[in-house]
């Protein structure tokens, strides 16, 4: 069991340690595309991954092109809060690739347009708040998925 988590282009380095622990806590594989916003050793990223960072499974990518030329025949779902489905319509299913932006500007346009039928949002019910963090939002969709295929 367990999905492929994608950060594209990460900018915080305690986001990605925290989806880190979560990976390895779900079964999951974590795949981060370049450029990041910190250095992959970077104190930060390894406390908020604690111990276990070096028991995780970890496929990095130099661009977000050579990731979907690399996964190009695999079955991809996005997150933004620009999708149009909600996340819990998602067709989950195991080594699903589960895509989130980086926490500025989530996914590029290119890839939201791209990908309009396989992007999903997580709702929100107040105006005052733009988008979650993006580790709870990993959090909010893959234990969503593991109780779907469960």
């Amino acid at each position: 069991m367990g999905y492929n988590i994608v950060l594209i282009e990460p900018e915080i380095p305690t986001n990605t340690g925290n989806i880190g622990r979560l990976s390895l806590a779900s079964g999951s594989q974590l795949h981060l595309v370049k450029p990041f916003g910190f250095e992959i050793n970077d104190a930060r990223l390894k406390r908020a991954g604690l111990d276990y960072w070096q028991h995780l499974k970890v496929v990095m990518y130099e661009s977000v092109a050579e990731f979907f030329e690399i996964n190009k025949d695999k079955n991809m779902v996005f997150l933004s809060s620009h999708g149009e489905k909600d996340y819990w319509d998602i067709p989950y299913e195991e080594e699903l690739f589960l895509v989130f932006g980086k926490e500025s500007s989530g996914l590029s346009q290119t890839i939201l347009e791209e990908n309009k039928a396989r992007t999903f949002k997580i709702p929100l019910f107040s105006e005052h708040v733009r988008s979650l963090n993006l580790a709870n939002a990993v959090g909010v969709v893959v234990y969503d998925g593991i109780k779907a295929i469960r």
